[in-house]
């Protein structure tokens, strides 16, 4: 009896280091199945994130060539306008002096391109850059041109935004002090202007972006958007 119960005995702890052998291999092959399986799908996630990444990138360079494909199409527009002022009127301009002199607090006159009113021209030379400037500001405005945030160039405070699309403002993050400025209103008056400071302005700090006494002020998103980049700017007396 005694032998028979260590027989039973041994095959008992015999059965019971196979299952906890089996039990261990099964933890290390899971594991290793676990790993693999999480490995995999952070390297999917990856993937899509980088897929992500090229179709935004694909996207706002599309949206920034269709963006200054308009512009481009409205300065024409808007040079061919300038061009058609009867030879008197350029004369008499020349001769008397410009109405917003005598009155710096009249609205800026306007001229409609492509369904746009426009206030001017912009021309930043350092950046090969001629854009309209349409008069009035809304998200959509914004992506045909830059726009006329506030202000007017008659009494110097004038406050442009545009998109940071390489073709728009993308650039004046780069301009330096003393590069040139040239606004052009609708009515061929021309104001010119030199970079004297740029700053980093929060990206709900109106009031800051607003502060200050500067004749012209540009601004566009920072890369992050985060932030509004401010190219604050002097107007250069004739």
């Amino acid at each position: 009896m005694c032998q028979g119960t260590s027989f039973f005995r041994v095959l008992a702890e015999q059965k019971n280091n196979t299952i906890k052998k089996e039990h261990r291999q099964h933890m290390q092959y899971g594991g290793r199945d676990s790993k693999t399986m999480k490995g995999k799908l952070l390297t999917g996630v990856g993937l899509l994130l980088i897929a992500a990444a090229l179709l935004l990138t694909v996207y706002n360079i599309r949206e920034s060539d269709r963006a200054g494909a308009e512009s481009e199409e409205m300065v024409v527009r808007m040079e061919s306008l300038t061009a058609a002022l009867p030879e008197r009127l350029e004369t008499e301009k020349k001769e008397l002096v410009p109405e917003y002199k005598k009155n710096p607090e009249m609205e800026m006159p306007t001229v409609e391109v492509n369904g746009q009113e426009c206030v001017g021209m912009i021309e930043i030379p350092a950046l090969g850059l001629k854009l309209p400037v349409i008069s009035e500001w809304s998200d959509a405005k914004l992506k045909k041109a830059p726009c006329r945030y506030s202000g007017s160039a008659y009494l110097k405070n004038m406050i442009i935004a545009g998109h940071n699309y390489r073709t728009h403002f993308s650039g004046i993050k780069r301009l330096n002090p003393g590069d040139s400025v040239v606004f052009t209103d609708a009515d061929g008056n021309v104001f010119s202007y030199e970079v004297t400071e740029i700053e980093t302005v929060g990206g709900y700090d109106i009031e800051k972006m607003e502060d200050g006494d500067w004749d012209l002020t540009l601004f566009t998103c920072t890369n992050k958007g985060k932030a509004r980049a401010a190219v604050r700017c002097r107007e250069i007396e004739e």
